[in-house]
């Protein structure tokens, strides 16, 4: 940074080399999502480059405006695949907004909601579990169907009713309590592969996790799912508090390292995005900079991994017709978008229908389809009007914000169609 006065302080600043390299070129406005929505130049990226570099170097201060300007961007990363210059606009929005947060700048409603949620629930294995029994109970039991029919909860907090209705189903068996830690395959393994359970998937989409692990298995795998692992970090991380994410990533570097393993599968975007960023994240750190490289050079996508390795073709066709989302954090961030198409044309029978702007984000973004909750209902509108075009009966998403938010928009639509991840989608077609 330069040595002139700046609002920004500590370790953890935007790259200056990062704020330079912004030609102002404006080739990331047509792929932004929120300057789609507003037409502002405040509200894309090269605007909010613009705004940051602004505040490292003194001339602006952190405004009101400039903190909802961080938190209006999805961090979708879209305008990184549209970049020519190659700047890295993610590590600049989260790293301002992790300054916004060292500041003690955000609302009491933010910084409330990130403590109980991000700090403590997601970071914290067993408060996670007692939370996800909690809410478990409460949709089973049928209480949540009463309030959803009750018209009173829809006037007072009409807000509350909306967001109850995007809240993942809990599972009845949490995954990590289903396996053990190392899973062997049917005959001689070929490969040996380390898993993350995470976090809300651990609890919310453990049938996704099954799938990923019988799918790994029909291809040869011993699946290594480490008992003592903790969450990724990313939902942290792209919130802007770096040092729980660091925290959290070295807990997973000690814990997975310990095993010898050929790649660590993903079947997150988010998880993998940011794991595969652990080196940077960490590469001022003496003990764990090379410990973090060496992880990150490991973590692939399912997608990635089974494209690699050889996709088993299927003993029956598939008949059906079949479209795919693509995760942002998935296409943009980890720059996986030929993987998944090739594996699900490759499958014999599949009629493949290309969804249009499959790229564009749905809307989800982590914690953003609560916090924004009206912003991110423009955004999926314009993805549902896509989806609906194609006439598919699966769509494929490798992320799980990503279905439960296209699944929502099905329903409010009253469309008819499969939400599911690829895994889940091979399970069907090898009919494990």
């Amino acid at each position: 940074m330069t040595a002139m006065k700046s609002y920004f302080t500590g370790i953890d600043l935007p790259s200056n080399d990062i704020l330079t390299n912004c030609m102002h070129c404006g080739l990331c406005l047509p792929v932004c999502p929120t300057f789609a929505l507003t037409g502002k130049e405040t509200s894309s990226p090269r605007g909010r480059i613009r705004l940051i570099k602004a505040v490292a170097e003194g001339t602006l201060d952190v405004t009101d405006g400039f903190i909802n300007e961080m938190n209006f961007c999805l961090d979708c990363q879209a305008c990184e695949t549209a970049c020519p210059a190659g700047v890295r606009y993610g590590s600049l929005v989260e790293a301002a907004r992790n300054q916004i947060r060292m500041q003690g700048r955000e609302s009491t409603a933010a910084i409330t909601l990130k403590w109980i949620f991000l700090r403590n629930i997601v970071s914290k294995k067993y408060l996670l579990k007692l939370t996800a029994r909690i809410l478990g109970v409460y949709q089973s039991s049928g209480l949540e169907a009463l309030l959803k029919r009750s018209v009173v909860i829809k006037k007072l907090a009409p807000k509350l009713a909306k967001l109850q209705e995007l809240s993942p189903r809990i599972d009845g068996r949490f995954f990590d309590d289903i396996y053990p830690e190392i899973i062997h395959p049917s005959g001689q393994p070929k490969y040996r592969v380390g898993f993350l359970s995470g976090c809300i998937m651990n609890v919310a989409f453990a049938s996704v996790h099954e799938d990923t692990v019988k799918v790994l298995l029909h291809h040869d795998c011993e699946v290594i799912i480490p008992k003592q692992q903790v969450c990724c970090g990313s939902l942290q991380a792209h919130n802007g508090d770096f040092e729980i994410a660091r925290q959290l990533a070295k807990k997973n570097i000690d814990v997975f390292l310990s095993f010898e393993l050929d790649a660590i599968v993903m079947n997150s975007a988010g998880c993998g995005a940011l794991m595969k960023e652990y080196g940077q994240y960490l590469r001022d750190d003496p003990t764990y900079a090379e410990k973090a490289e060496r992880l990150a050079a490991k973590v692939k996508d399912i997608s990635e991994f089974l494209y690699d390795i050889g996709l088993k073709k299927p003993v029956k066709e598939f008949r059906h017709t079949v479209s795919y989302h693509d995760a942002c954090h998935l296409v943009h961030s980890q720059k996986v978008s030929i993987q998944p198409r090739s594996l699900l044309q490759s499958i014999p029978g599949i009629d493949y229908v290309e969804l249009n702007e499959a790229s564009w984000c749905c809307g989800s973004a982590g914690i953003y389809n609560v916090i924004r909750h009206e912003d991110s209902m423009n955004i999926l509108d314009r993805k549902m009007s896509h989806v609906k075009k194609t006439g598919a009966e699966y769509l494929v998403a490798n992320n799980p914000g990503c279905l439960t938010q296209i699944e929502y928009g099905c329903a409010k639509e009253n469309v008819s169609m499969n939400i599911v991840h690829l895994a889940t989608l091979l399970r069907v077609v090898y009919e494990l």
